[in-house]
């Protein structure tokens, strides 16, 4: 790909010094030619046309030279190929081992492909030592076929946890790969530690992180692993919080340089290969739905040795600034140690990916932290490093940087976008380049970036679109002159950006840019502004007011004035030195932004001075004014004042005060206390006077030398190594005088646990604490004390200071324990004995003399105390003192709750029995096979079963590893009616578990059993999931369906009623669907402009339906009774649907009187409807009648009265209560009379306005032949159109081939029999409807049969034709 030829730049004029070839004489014959023509004709048509013609032979021999130059090349390689020499190699990794996590008991496989000559030998390590497949038998496999190598590792376990590295060395070289593989615990359980299962959501989580990492520093190369113990209260098994690691607030993710492991309870981030950029603050952060909690710590990261003596630190932090097609700008840090000498400058190194050849970017060191690559390969990607040099050398390379690849940014932002989804269809669209079309100037020419060893150059593209292979010539221009020289003479740059290297340090310069194709130069850009060359970012300027301050025995606080001058800051680097010694060393080897730093690392004891200087890209400043010297130890302060002061005792000249200790005692223990006192006079204090000199340790002092029955106030200062603290605030005011009653010994109120308290009375107050630093609550217990005499209980003393109820690291409690023989213990570990200690058992803190109840043994440091016989006068509170300790001692309370456990403990241990998860029970399998089965909860390998039967023994399966034990039988026989019963011996450890089927019980299993078989049998062909049923839609559409299963393309389903096939589906063409019969649809009235539908089920439809599904496998058959009950739920349904669809009841009049009226959606002949006034059912005369006239339902009331008025209803029965529409007429009589009057004249007047009627006359009576035509037409009138319905003996009748209606232009209503026979005479009407109301027209057709004389003699006559119009 490096040789391919991506295009040709032919500059317009070129001289050649050698001899003419054939074409150039041509071109020169031409060219005379040329000149000839010009002379005569002035065309410019013909001189562009030859300049075109000179172009295309330029470029053809410019082709023709760089194919011959590649011919060369490719020959010399071909030799090179064929030379042995040349094809050695070092061995090289072209396919790496990748790490693997896996579950226990897993195989995993690394495996790698290497090349190499001579073939190279290739080892295997695990943790840096050789796998030996053959001392590992059956463990290790290693295979190599084909320069493919393998590692397979089987039933991996814990301990396959480690790195491994292959290594593939040959005489020319070793090369090695690295691979990890993490295997994890599968953790089966799901236990809690709480009571019950508890829900994630319901809980608050407490975190604590402890056994935290604390400050730590590595070199670079080495391997840190930084990790903290999380607890998390309540323990939820398998629950896992968020846990994530912050280098500098900044989120680390698992690469290749950071390794992140969460084990349950412990969190740990492994830096594979520390480098500088990986020093700074490292925190913790672990997240559940209650909260977080977070811990911190620094990590610092020293230079590894150098290779040569006095050479610089690594740069860091290199990374690209900026990227183009052939274009990368390189960015890194300063480091921190310039090994003594300045440093001189850096150089750049890339290599590209896939390769490990690194080549050096820059001849001469560059000073500035930033470098522009060029050279590069478009759409390649890249690594780059860096490397400082002073004067006694080079330094060790960077960390290299992430890959870059080269190309243009729009183009990258365009690969990292979403793909469009995939359509099946690519089309690939692309401008039509303009050919032999010079491009224009290129725009907005600007200096991007100038420094004294470079200049970078950008602009935008020509304006105009589809020019091909756009290339770019740089010009540069001495300011004040006017000699434009092309930069890059040889490659034009197809990126529109550019670096130059090599101009005059102080001189000025402009500079512009031409564009060039195939078919030539264009015009240049508008020139750049005069930019002199030097460096435009500046050094920063050194801080200033370097100030430390003591932190801890081991680390300074250093803060400082930030550099009043920098641009572009980087951070600061702080370097320390040993007073007096004038070596310095960094303290930071990464550069902080911040103006505070704590210095890590410091020997106690030692003064220290410090020192710091800014960094940019520039490079670093100045160091700082060195500070002044601080010595190493832990900050303190003086204490805070203590508070509480009271009176213990009182005497005519002396009180004795107690006070307590200060909240903040300044980091340092409390040596000794200060008292002052004042006298106040009648309630003004006077000046303070010391009452003791020497500072006291005690919290306690007698202040003397006072006046009786004069008032006095006291303050107290505590004091510590930082010094005497502010004093307490005055107490209150005591009167000196002589107590009279007895008071308690005020050295025995302060807590000493040695202290005897007979002949006081004393009191204990109980607190919690919970301190922020621990998880558990700490009970916090104060003591004040009361004196007793023959007079009575004194005053109370003051409280004590609280006393923590906490166990002193390294004690132990006293652990109760109980043997196989079932004897109890109190055991007792004390690790910190002396010569002369002892333990010590008490009962209720009474020490224990007699042997009767109790054994005690002693050896070493554990004593044990052995209940002879547990029984209830044992109850009590025993404890364990360790004499000559620090009151080391434990205690034990044995309550009666907490016998009658161990006594359960002592019997089960004495008496085991296997616990079980589950007792006996019996369940059915696949085919009705009976499962009798039960789960052992802890059995070991040697446990044995018998399942007796009646006294008998038999066979059955045990899996030890789960504990279930089952016995199946395939069917079940009268014979097997009886006891179950499975026995467990384990040891010593015994236990069964019985089941007893008889009678019903055994015969209902028995009968299921033998169900579930031919249900499985059934099941083998085509089957019904779900059995025929049917479906009554919101429509009143009745469908009948059913699910079946297993069914193929050959499966046909037929449908029956009454025995008689109606419908067969052939070849079913899915595995598992539904069946469905319509028996009874939605149908139309003949109207088109009518919104209602008709429901068409009947009694004809009631009858059994079956479905037959059959195949080669066999058949399944479902049936549904839809008779009697069956068929009246079905109608049942229906009706509830159309009385749903019911409007509310309405009231009009009519020329007759009131009709009352409600519309339906659907109906159906046998609904049964029920019309009521004031609740009872209405008696039909022919004043009040009901009937049905379409959709619509309606009561019809002739000359209506008075006594008319009231509560109208119409009930829908549905067999399930029906439903119940009202209406109420109300009025007056003669305003009923009135309406009945008004009526008739708006009859009258509805008819003028458009009220829909029958136009003309029906005849009353139509007598015709039997088989002649009938045809009947009346015209319509009414607006708007009224809806049409024909009536045959008050039903509705629809059109069909043998009834034909008809209804055209809105006018015209027709009604034609095609043939009519006896069955068609009948009343006939048609009833015409619009808004403004109905109208209808009667007539009665008679069918007649003559006889066979007279039907010859009428048999031609004719048709019967009726025309009524108006």
């Amino acid at each position: 790909k490096e040789n391919q030829i991506i295009g040709y730049v032919v500059p317009i004029f070129r001289e050649f010094v050698t001899g003419f070839s054939n074409t150039e004489e041509a071109r020169v014959r031409d060219t005379a030619a040329y000149m000839a023509r010009r002379d005569l004709f002035t065309s410019g048509l013909e001189m562009e046309r030859s300049e075109q013609i000179s172009r295309r032979e330029t470029m053809r021999e410019s082709a023709e030279r760089i194919s011959l130059n590649k011919r060369i090349y490719e020959h010399g390689e071909h030799f090179k190929r064929i030379n042995e020499d040349s094809l050695m190699h070092a061995p090289e990794f072209v396919i790496k081992p990748r790490s693997h996590t896996v579950w226990e008991k897993q195989c995993v496989r690394l495996h790698c492909t290497v090349s190499g000559w001579p073939d190279p030998r290739v080892v295997w390590y695990k943790n840096n030592v050789a796998i030996d497949p053959i001392g590992n038998a059956g463990k290790y496999k290693l295979e190599s076929r084909y320069s493919v190598h393998s590692l397979e590792i089987n039933r991996c376990d814990f301990d396959d946890t480690a790195q491994y590295h292959v290594s593939a060395m040959n005489s020319k070289g070793e090369q090695s790969a690295y691979a990890s593989v993490v295997v994890k615990t599968l953790i089966l359980f799901h236990a809690l530690s709480v009571d019950g299962p508890v829900s994630e959501y319901g809980i608050n989580f407490q975190t604590h992180i402890v056994d935290k990492f604390g400050v730590s520093f590595g070199r670079e190369g080495e391997t840190m692993s930084l990790g903290c113990t999380v607890i998390i209260y309540p323990t939820l098994h398998l629950y896992k919080p968020e846990v994530q690691w912050y280098r500098d607030d900044v989120l680390l993710s698992p690469s290749k340089w950071n390794h992140m492991h969460w084990s349950g309870d412990r969190a740990t981030l492994t830096l594979t290969h520390l480098n500088k950029e990986d020093e700074g603050l490292y925190t913790l952060r672990v997240t559940t739905k209650s909260g977080y909690e977070t811990y911190s710590a620094y990590v610092f990261v020293k230079d590894a040795d150098a290779e040569v003596e006095r050479a610089p630190g690594a740069p860091l932090d290199v990374r690209c600034l900026d990227a183009n097609k052939d274009y990368i700008i390189v960015t890194w840090k300063q480091p921190a140690v310039d090994g003594g000498d300045s440093i001189l400058g850096y150089f750049v190194d890339r290599c590209e990916v896939g390769t490990t050849h690194w080549i050096q970017c820059n001849d001469t060191p560059v000073k500035f932290a930033r470098f522009p690559v060029t050279g590069l390969v478009e759409g390649r990607s890249y690594l780059f490093r860096v490397r400082a040099i002073n004067k006694s050398g080079m330094s060790r390379p960077s960390r290299v940087s992430e890959p870059v690849a080269a190309m243009d940014p729009s183009d990258r932002a365009r690969m990292r976008g979403t793909s469009a989804p995939w359509t099946g269809q690519i089309i690939v669209t692309e401008e039509e380049p303009a050919e032999g079309v010079v491009p224009g100037r290129p725009l907005e020419l600007q200096v991007t970036e100038a420094t004294k060893n470079y200049v970078v150059l950008s602009w935008n593209p020509p304006g105009e679109k589809g020019l091909e292979g756009v290339m770019y010539y740089v010009e540069k221009c001495v300011s004040g002159t006017d000699s434009w020289q092309r930069v890059n003479t040889e490659i034009p740059v197809k990126s529109p950006r550019f670096a130059l290297f090599d101009l005059a340090e102080g001189k000025s310069y402009s500079f512009r840019v031409r564009c060039c194709n195939s078919a030539g130069v264009g015009e240049p850009s508008d020139p750049t502004e005069a930019i002199t060359v030097g460096d435009k970012l500046d050094i920063p300027s050194a801080p200033s007011k370097v100030v430390p301050t003591r932190n801890t025995d081991t680390s300074v606080v250093v803060s400082w004035v930030a550099s009043s001058e920098a641009k572009e800051l980087v951070g600061y680097y702080i370097e320390g030195s040993i007073e007096g010694s004038n070596v310095w060393e960094p303290c930071n080897n990464k550069p902080v932004k911040a103006t505070r730093f704590i210095c890590h690392g410091l020997m106690t004891g030692e003064k220290y001075m410090f020192r710091v200087r800014a960094v940019n890209a520039a490079g670093l400043s100045q160091f700082s004014p060195e500070s002044e010297a601080v010595e190493v130890k832990a900050a303190i302060a003086s204490p805070a004042p203590p508070y509480g002061i009271t009176v213990l005792e009182c005497v005519c000249d002396s009180m004795v005060l107690a006070w307590k200790q200060p909240s903040f005692i300044g980091g340092a223990d409390i040596t000794g206390y200060f008292v002052d006192y004042r006298e106040v006079t009648d309630g003004v204090p006077g000046k303070w006077h010391e009452a003791n000199i020497k500072a006291i340790s005690d919290r306690a002092y007698r202040v003397s030398d006072l006046k009786e029955n004069r008032k006095y106030q006291f303050q107290v200062r505590a004091a510590n190594m930082a010094g005497v603290g502010i004093p307490s605030l005055p107490s209150n005011t005591f009167l000196c005088e002589e107590w009279t009653i007895a008071v308690p010994g005020w050295l025995d109120v302060l807590f000493n646990r040695e202290s005897q308290q007979q002949g006081y009375r004393e009191d204990v107050h109980q607190g919690r604490h919970r301190p922020a630093e621990h998880f558990f609550f700490t009970y916090m217990f104060v003591f004040r004390v009361r004196a007793q005499n023959k007079a009575g209980v004194g005053e109370c003393s003051d409280v004590t200071e609280p006393v923590p109820a906490l166990t002193k690291p390294g004690t132990k409690e006293i652990v109760v324990d109980v043997n196989d023989d079932g004897i109890i213990s109190l055991n007792y570990e004390f690790c910190d004995l002396t010569p002369d200690s002892k333990f010590v058992w008490s009962k209720n803190y009474e020490e224990i003399t007699d042997s009767s109840r109790l054994t005690i043994e002693t050896k070493g440091n554990k004593s044990k105390a052995i209940f002879n016989t547990l029984e209830e006068e044992d109850i009590g509170i025993y404890s364990c003192l360790v004499t000559h300790t620090d009151g080391a001692s434990s205690s034990y309370n044995l309550s009666e709750e907490e016998l009658k456990r161990l006594l359960e403990v002592s019997h089960d241990h004495k008496f085991p029995i296997i616990p079980l998860k589950s007792e006996l029970a019996v369940e059915l399998l696949e085919k009705g096979k009976v499962r009798f089965w039960l789960q052992a909860d802890k059995i070991s390998a040697n446990g044995k079963v018998d399942y007796i039967f009646n006294e008998k023994k038999y066979k059955m399966n045990f899996d030890k590893n789960t504990g279930v034990i089952e016995m199946i039988m395939e069917s079940l026989t009268p014979a097997d009616e009886g006891t179950f019963t499975f026995q467990l011996q384990d040891g010593k450890a015994t236990n069964q578990s019985s089941l007893v089927l008889i009678g019903d019980v055994f015969k209902a299993l028995q009968k299921e059993s033998e169900f579930q078989k031919k249900e499985w049998v059934r099941k083998q062909g085509p089957h019904f999931i779900e059995y025929l049923g049917y479906e009554v839609t919101p429509e009143c559409c009745v469908i009948l369906k059913c699910k079946v299963g297993n069914v193929k393309k050959e499966t046909s389903a037929h449908w029956y009623k009454d025995g008689r096939e109606i419908k067969s589906d052939e070849h079913l063409g899915f595995t598992e669907g539904v069946l469905k019969l319509e028996i009874a649809q939605k149908r139309l009235p003949f109207q088109m402009n009518t919104n209602h539908i008709l429901c068409s089920i009947s009694k004809k439809d009631a009858g059994v339906y079956e479905v037959v599904l059959k195949d080669d496998r066999g058949k399944d058959t479902s049936t549904l009774n839809l008779t009697d009950q069956g068929f009246k739920d079905l109608m049942n349904e229906v009706f509830s649907f159309i009385a749903n669809s019911s409007t509310a009841l309405k009231i009009t009049s009519t020329d007759q009187g009131i009709r009352l009226y409600t519309f339906v959606s659907y109906y159906n002949d046998l609904l049964q409807v029920t019309w009521h006034y004031k609740d009872s059912a209405i008696a039909f005369s022919d004043r009040i009648k009901s009937g049905v006239v379409g959709e619509q339902l309606w009561l019809q009331i002739t000359e209506p009265t008075e006594k008319d008025m009231g509560k109208y209803a119409i009930e829908f029965n549905d067999g399930k209560g029906g439903l119940r529409r009202t209406v109420e007429l109300s009025g007056q009589g003669e305003t009923i009379i009135i309406s009945i009057f008004e009526s008739s004249l708006l009859a009258t007047l509805i008819v003028c306005l458009g009220r829909a009627r029958v136009a003309g006359g029906l005849p009353d009576v139509v007598t015709i032949q039997e088989g002649k035509a009938l045809n009947l037409t009346c015209n319509i009138s009414g607006d708007p159109v009224p809806e049409v319905t024909w009536l045959k003996n008050d039903r509705e009748i629809t059109s069909d081939d043998h009834c034909i209606l008809k209804f055209a232009s809105g006018k015209f209503a027709s009604f034609i029999i095609t043939g009519v026979n006896t069955s068609d005479s009948g009343k006939y009407s048609i009833l015409v409807k619009n808004k403004y109301g109905t109208e209808s027209g009667d007539f009665t057709v008679s069918v007649f049969i003559p006889d066979e004389a007279g039907g010859k003699k009428n048999k031609s006559g004719p048709n019967l034709v009726v025309n009524m119009y108006k």
